[in-house]
């Protein structure tokens, strides 16, 4: 039986962690990378059948490595990100959103092309998004421009390097550790709004988006494709 590979670049928790998980349960061979040495140690514990790296997505030559040693990948996910570029305009640190810029947009495109050559012909690309790219959230400009660009660039890519398909998940409010460098206090209040305006009454897991990550990444008929499952945020105001 011929076993698929996986990589999630930015595996190591949240929603990559999650999707790797899944991929695993969907029978994937499953690779994931992260920067921190104690993290990728911890879940060789805890999950053991998970394969951890210690390489920085950003870092084109050690994604170039990687790929020569991961050889044959049939889905590369991307779900790299910081936590840097939210803030009004008008005081925003604009080297601060140049470092979020490096951490997200930079670091997937980076590890997109160190590790195509290695993409199956029948292969699959899936980045994570976010819906600040399609909403008018005051305070989100950086963000939604980060993401914002990683989306523009989904159509062009898929036709560019069909038959690879190229995808895009774009969750909302999402119960993970991005959230860790709000005050408990404020990120409890946030959520609870969120939960009692968005339709579907609830702020998701890790877990949700996660299941569409993997239906991009392996839907064979999907491509050219922002996938939006932010539990309908982009048609309120939050």
């Amino acid at each position: 039986m011929n076993i698929h590979k996986a990589l999630v670049a930015g595996g190591t928790s949240g929603i990559g962690l999650a999707t790797a998980r899944k991929l695993r349960e969907r029978g994937f061979e499953v690779h994931l990378t992260g920067r921190g040495k104690e993290r990728l140690d911890d879940l060789a514990i805890s999950d053991p059948d998970l394969t951890g790296h210690q390489a920085d997505g950003g870092d084109a030559a050690a994604m170039t490595a990687l790929g020569e040693q991961l050889g044959q990948v049939d889905a590369l996910v991307v779900s790299l990100s910081g936590n840097e570029g939210m803030g009004p305009i008008a005081d925003l640190d604009l080297e601060m959103l140049r470092r979020a810029f490096d951490a997200k947009f930079w670091a997937h495109l980076t590890t997109i092309q160190a590790l195509l050559p290695r993409l199956a012909p029948t292969g699959s690309i899936t980045l994570v998004t976010a819906v600040s790219a399609r909403t008018g959230m005051p305070g989100t400009a950086g963000i939604a421009a980060i993401n914002g660009a990683l989306e523009a660039a989904v159509k062009p890519l898929a036709t560019e390097l069909a038959p690879i398909r190229v995808n895009a998940v774009s969750p909302g409010v999402v119960d993970t550790p991005w959230w860790s460098g709000f005050p408990a206090e404020q990120r409890a209040a946030y959520f609870t709004q969120a939960a009692a305006t968005l339709p579907v009454r609830k702020v998701a897991t890790a877990e949700d988006i996660a299941e569409a990550v993997v239906f991009a990444a392996t839907n064979a008929n999907t491509t050219g494709t922002v996938l939006e499952t932010d539990g309908g945020a982009r048609l309120i105001a939050l």
